[in-house]
This record gives C-alpha cells, sequence and structure tokens, in this order.
C-alpha cells in the first residue's frame, strides 16, 4: 500500500463519483478504478458501495477513511517540516488586534516568532473588534486578537487575558479630586460617556447600570482609544475603556470601575470556514502551545 493509494481513495470518498475524481486527479477512470480495486483486494474487504449514480463509503471504508486522513496528513507536514528545516518558513503573516492590551500581547508574541522565523513578514491591522471580526471572516486576516463577546458559530476563540474595564476622568472633573482609586459606577450616572463603538459593547454597557435603574448617558461611541484619551483631556466626557489605557497617558484621572467591578477579557480568534495557511498554522501552535 502506497501514499498514492490513500490519497486517490480520499479524493473518491470526498467526490462520491469515480469519474469527477478521475478528473480531480488528473487521470484516466479506468486507472483509478483499477487502483481502487487493488487496495480493496489488499485489505480483504470492499471500501465502496457502487450505485448507478456514484459511490458510498463501507462500514470498512468509513474506518479506513479515518486513518488514511490522519496518514496524508502525517506525511504532508513531514514534507513541510522537513522543507522548513532547509529553507525556513517564509512568506506573510496577515494578523489584526484590537487596542488596549492587544497590541502588547501580540507584540510579543510576533517578536518571539519572528526571531525563530527572520523570513517572515508580519500584516498587522488594527481596528474595533466589529473591524477585526469582519477581516477574519472575510479572509483578511488569519489571527486576531479582539475583546469578548464573539461569534462562537463561526470562530474559534481563546481566551488569553483580562483586565479591568476604567473610568477616564478629566483632571478638571469633580469626580477626579476624590482620593479613590475606584470608582462606582452609581457616580457616573450624570456623565458624559464616551464608549468603544463596538455594537455590542453600548448594550453591554447599558446592562451594567440596569440594575441601578439607571440609563447611562453616552455622548459619544468611539473607534479608536486614542480619540477617548483627547477628548477625555478637552473635558468632553467620562471615558470607559479597558484599563491599559493606562499605559498610554499620565495626565487624566484613572479609576477601575467597581459595583459593579467588570472585565474586558481579550479573545485570540481565528476563523472556523477558512484554513490557515501553513504559516499561520505554525504562528497559532506557537503561541497556544
Amino acid at each position: 500500500m502506497e501514499l498514492r493509494h490513500m490519497r486517490y481513495f480520499l479524493t473518491v470518498a470526498e467526490e462520491g463519483n469515480l469519474t469527477k475524481a478521475a478528473e480531480r486527479l488528473m487521470i484516466a477512470q479506468p486507472p483509478l478504478s483499477r487502483q481502487i480495486k487493488d487496495l480493496e483486494e489488499e485489505l480483504g474487504t470492499p471500501l465502496f458501495e457502487r450505485k448507478n449514480h456514484g459511490v458510498s463509503l463501507t462500514e470498512a471504508g468509513i474506518r479506513f477513511r479515518q486513518y488514511a486522513s490522519h496518514i496524508v496528513a502525517l506525511s504532508d507536514r513531514l514534507m513541510e517540516d522537513i522543507r522548513d528545516m532547509s529553507e525556513g518558513l517564509n512568506g506573510i503573516l496577515y494578523l489584526a488586534t484590537v487596542e488596549a492590551k492587544a497590541p502588547q500581547i501580540i507584540s510579543k508574541w510576533i517578536s518571539s516568532f519572528g526571531s525563530k522565523h527572520p523570513n517572515v513578514e508580519f500584516n498587522l491591522w488594527n481596528g474595533n473588534t466589529d473591524d477585526v471580526v469582519h477581516r477574519v471572516k472575510n479572509g483578511l486576516c488569519e489571527i486576531a486578537v479582539i475583546t469578548a463577546p464573539y461569534d462562537e458559530e463561526s470562530l474559534i476563540g481563546l481566551e488569553i487575558y483580562k483586565e479591568p474595564w476604567v473610568a477616564m476622568i478629566p483632571d478638571s472633573h469633580p469626580l477626579s479630586k476624590k482620593k479613590s482609586k475606584t470608582i462606582e459606577l452609581k457616580d457616573l450616572k450624570d456623565c458624559n460617556l464616551l464608549i468603544p463603538s463596538r455594537q455590542s459593547r453600548l448594550r453591554e454597557i447599558e446592562d451594567w447600570f440596569a440594575p441601578l435603574n439607571i440609563e447611562p448617558k453616552v455622548t459619544c461611541r468611539l473607534a479608536h482609544m486614542q480619540n477617548a484619551i483627547e477628548l477625555t483631556k478637552q473635558g468632553v466626557g467620562v471615558a470607559i475603556f479597558p484599563a491599559s489605557v493606562s499605559d498610554y497617558i499620565n495626565d487624566i484621572t484613572i479609576k477601575k470601575i467597581v459595583h459593579p467591578s467588570v472585565d474586558a477579557t481579550y479573545v485570540l480568534i481565528r476563523s472556523k470556514e477558512h484554513k490557515l495557511s501553513r504559516l499561520a498554522e505554525e504562528f497559532w501552535n506557537d503561541i497556544t502551545s
């Protein structure tokens, strides 16, 4: 039994038709039929049920497909790994990230992976979660870091980091004068709020206030953190953003939101629909192992 026999078998199983499988393999149908027959004789059992308009797997065929798929995949991976040993990984890796803590996280991954694979080029796109998810779903980037929640039906996601939501308060605002490093949500009821522009974020923040019977006064929805920083400095309102925003500023009062305490969860995502490139698969395995 040779690898090509397994590849022929798997193609016929996928197509469910010998003629279509032969066209896909770019060989004539009679030789393909002969190869499948030889394989069945070697195994001592039929792998396909022949029908008028195609073929279907027997119980033995289903079991053989499980093993053949694994063996062929291992063979392909082996060939790639051996080539990588002599050539090294190369190409462009398309990534995307939201703001706040995510750039720090993904930058460490890029640094580590890039040092091991110096021929890899990185294309890193930045935006809000809705924009990043759109790019992943449409195949414009392969791996990304977003903030929860996310669509679990279309995306594979791994939670990688959590941090508190905080209030960014203008130094001229009375709330900035309080010595406490925290602020209760109810204290923001009369504030003009600046929040991330993601569609689900408004609903989430409204849910924070709902048990207090308070309707938040949202003045501005922002796609980029820098806009929130500048608007806060100008006294436009109090911005609600993840705590790592404090890494980028030193002239705005930052207070952790409590009662309730709420966290921003960062998630590493990839599409369920689009198969990762070999380069992206290596990157994913490297950062999740």
